[in-house]
């Protein structure tokens, strides 16, 4: 490839209220180390918010335990719709957010005693990793799994988002964008069955083809190391025709809005996306200014519809309290960022 994959940089939530959202994913999931926070317009979206320029407030949050972050993203111009019927599993999108905890039991008990809804208890995958799941209070649902891989010792339960579960109408259609494109070149499984582990999911009592896909090398790129490694699940449901979770919305709606991968390359990885039959629908060309990060960002639409960002980061900051931000433009694309400079980050961090 031409162009450096560092990893999952965020999951992309639609809330109606971020405020309460941001505070309830600092408490239970750990994102309290903000990147930037902005309230402001997003002109380049209007194909995909009614061909209205929408304003919106949005905030990039991590875990520094290790993992993506997420971008918590709130409507100010209109009130944001929630889906009319409930998403059931197959349905088309980014159905379920991963998150890596070290320990899936004990992470399990302090949600029990925390009240949080929980949809089932600790089980089996089938490729023997240990995981539940459990639904936010704005209906989004989260898989918990075990996972080794972390960036800092802290005091959260959890890390961050570790990949995603995406309803897909064709696996197999689907299928080369993320192991020719995004570099998910290894399968742990793909198994066509009713699974035990689904079962108390909405609608996972059906038959359903599986795939859980990774990537064989680790990542590179500045922000790899706090990234981690991640997986891709496919799912298709084989009893019944799903349906766009985000039929009649506009993204940034309620839910999992888009999967976004940190890259260095953009060109690059536009000619490939290209070839391959997904040219970009938005793309921001020059560099997008966040106030406090900069950078290039583009979206693809999978066979589905469901959309994929991808951002060139720029400017990041390390230490806004001292003006000290980092430009990334013109160093190794390959090269981490030095781990000391990443958990200067948490200076920033946000205490409930």
């Amino acid at each position: 490839m031409a162009y450096v994959i560092s990893g999952i940089q965020q999951l992309g939530v639609g809330v109606g209220n971020k405020k309460d959202a941001w505070q309830w994913y600092r408490k239970y999931l750990g994102m309290n180390v903000p990147v930037f926070q902005e309230a402001a317009e997003a002109p380049l979206m209007t194909h995909y918010t009614g061909g209205v320029v929408q304003s919106r407030d949005a905030a990039l949050a991590l875990n520094l335990k290790g993992g993506s972050g997420f971008e918590i993203w709130q409507y100010t111009s209109r009130e944001t719709a929630y889906p009319e019927q409930e998403m059931v599993l197959g349905d088309w999108g980014i159905q379920i957010g991963k998150i890596k905890t070290p320990d899936v039991q004990k992470c399990y008990d302090f949600y029990k005693t925390e009240a949080v809804n929980l949809l089932n208890e600790p089980s089996i995958d089938p490729a023997g990793n240990l995981h539940f799941h459990m639904k936010d209070p704005w209906g989004n649902i989260f898989e918990m799994t075990e996972r080794p891989d972390y960036f800092q010792k802290n005091s959260s339960i959890t890390g961050g988002p570790c990949g995603a579960v995406m309803g897909v109408s064709d696996i197999d259609r689907v299928l080369p964008l993320f192991q020719k494109v995004l570099g998910y070149d290894v399968i742990y499984f793909d198994e066509t069955s009713v699974f035990d582990d689904l079962k108390g999911l909405p609608g996972g009592d059906q038959t359903f083809r599986r795939v859980l896909l990774g990537h064989g090398e680790p990542r590179e790129g500045a922000f790899s190391r706090v990234f981690g490694e991640s997986t891709i699940e496919l799912i298709q449901c084989q009893d019944r025709e799903g349906a766009p979770i985000f039929r009649d919305r506009f993204w940034g709606d309620a839910g999992f809005i888009h999967l976004c991968f940190d890259i260095a390359g953009m060109d690059d990885l536009g000619r490939t996306l290209k070839a391959e039959g997904y040219p970009f629908t938005v793309d921001s060309e020059g560099s997008f200014d966040m106030g406090e990060a900069a950078g290039r960002f583009t979206y693809i639409e999978d066979p589905d519809g469901t959309l994929l960002e991808f951002v060139e980061t720029h400017k990041v900051p390390i230490m806004k309290k001292m003006n000290w931000y980092l430009n990334l433009k013109g160093r190794n694309p390959e090269k981490p960022l030095a781990d000391w400079m990443m958990k200067l980050l948490g200076l920033g961090r946000i205490r409930n």
